[in-house]
């Protein structure tokens, strides 16, 4: 054997080969679902909005809570004691909304929805700092609404 192909250089060829699949490894097995999966993120001029719904996808005639925390987009501080509401419109018109009820957790707001027909969904955010202030909307997005469970489920 000459100096080129050699134990030595075939061990080291494996040593290589292990280390790079182990690096390969542990990369896939770190990956995942991010951390805040299902949350979705939107933006007004003035605030930031991660908005949740307690579950997903919905379904037609159940009462869904939907979670949104506010924040300020410059400074970043959750915006405390803030109007808004939610609201859902289907292409036969059919709409559903309710206003924020404030709290517990700072910057934090709920409102239940019920949507009554299954299908897709145009649904938007309204919200002010106070009654002084106009309304800032969110840009629209699409909901799809699964059919309603069938009874004694």
């Amino acid at each position: 054997m000459n100096a080129r192909n050699g134990p030595h250089r075939r061990h080291l060829r494996h040593l290589v080969r292990a280390a790079a699949f182990a690096a390969l490894l542990t990369g896939a097995l770190s990956c995942g679902p991010p951390t805040d999966a299902g949350v979705l993120r939107m933006w007004t001029d003035d605030f930031s909005f991660r908005v949740t719904a307690d579950v997903m996808p919905p379904r037609a005639l159940e009462r869904i809570t939907y979670t949104v925390v506010v924040r300020d987009i410059k400074t970043d501080e959750p915006i405390a004691n803030g109007e808004g509401r939610i609201f859902a419109t289907n292409a036969d018109r059919k709409t559903s909304h309710n206003g924020f009820t404030y709290g517990p957790e700072v910057g934090t707001y709920r409102a239940t929805i019920t949507f009554v027909t299954a299908g897709d969904w145009a649904m938007g955010i309204q919200f002010r700092r106070d009654s002084t202030k106009v309304l800032q909307r969110t840009h629209d997005w699409r909901q799809q609404v699964r059919n309603e469970a069938p009874p004694g489920t």
